[in-house]
Order: structure tokens, then sequence, then C-alpha cells
């Protein structure tokens, strides 16, 4: 199944693959040699430690390579945005509160719900995709049905609305 996600979160997982794979999976693999030179290994944490952490950048490894594979890259700054698609800011009306939200659809490795990047999966998102201004939406959620009208749709780069972006030490496992 193929995963939408911009090209500034393919690029992203291209990088924390490259790092995980040129440099952290050798550091590693050294520091585990370097333990099993120390003698018994059943009783070497050092050993055992090196060799968890290997396995979880093998299990990191996969994952990313997966969804690399599977990566549908969209640049969403080609779009009109006169409907609702992947990258647009959508601001909607709750009719219940009349108060004013702001929902932008990305792929889900560059989701950030609580800084209203949601999922392109999301039972929000897909009651929003190919809808107007001016349409109303109902959504199930688990708290009950919501009902929205969408005031604008626009769009705003997600990478300069996400608050959690990943660096080379969040890659590492410590």
């Amino acid at each position: 199944m193929q995963e939408a996600m911009s090209i500034e979160g393919y690029d992203a997982l291209v990088e924390e693959f490259k790092y995980l794979l040129e440099v952290e999976k050798p550091k590693t693999a050294e520091e585990k040699l370097v333990a099993a030179a120390l003698g018994d290994r059943s009783e070497n944490a050092d050993y055992q430690a090196a060799k968890e952490k290997l396995r979880f950048i093998d299990k990191r490894l996969f994952y990313l390579n997966k969804m690399i594979q599977n990566a549908k890259v969209i640049d969403p700054s080609l779009h009109e945005h006169k409907k609702v698609s992947f990258g647009s800011t959508v601001i909607l009306n709750n009719i219940d509160t009349d108060e004013e939200e702001r929902y932008t659809i990305c792929g889900v490795l560059e989701s950030e719900p609580e800084n209203g990047l949601i999922s392109v999966h999301s039972p929000l998102a897909r009651a929003m995709l190919g809808r107007e201004v001016g349409d109303e939406i109902k959504v199930k959620l688990p708290n009950g049905t919501k009902e929205y009208e969408i005031e604008d749709i626009f769009y705003k780069n997600i990478y300069s609305l996400k608050k959690n972006i990943r660096t080379k030490n969040d890659y590492a496992f410590h």
C-alpha cells in the first residue's frame, strides 16, 4: 500500500535511513566487537547492550526501508486547493460550538495532531478530502459525531507548520 508524504517528509526518511545505515550501525557493530573481546559474552553487559541496540537499528532500518519503498511523494504546492486535498490547510467552523479550527492534511509520519497536522488517514481528513468551501461535513469520532462547515482551503508548507522535526540526535538509539 502506498503511503502519501511530502517531499520534505520523504527526504527526512531517507536522511534517517542513511544515518542509521552509515553511521549508527557501524559504530554499534564496533562497540559490540570491542565488548566481545573483553571475554564471556553471556555475562557481558556492554556486549548484550550493543547486541540489543543493533537489533533496534535493524528493525528501524527495515521499517524505514518499507516506508521509502511504499512512498507516494506528493508536492502539494502544485495543487490549486480549491478542493481539500493532501497538503491542504483547512479552516473549519465547528457548528456546535461556533469555534474555528484549523487542520493541515499530511502523511502519517508527518502528522502532529496536537499542532493541527492530521494524517490523511484520520476520520476528519477522510471526511474533508474532495470537499469545497461552504460544504458541511459530519465526522464520527470516538466521543461522538461532530459537524463542521469548511470556511477556507489554502496551501501552507507542511514542514513550516511542524514543531517536532527530528534531527540526527533523535535517530540514534541511546
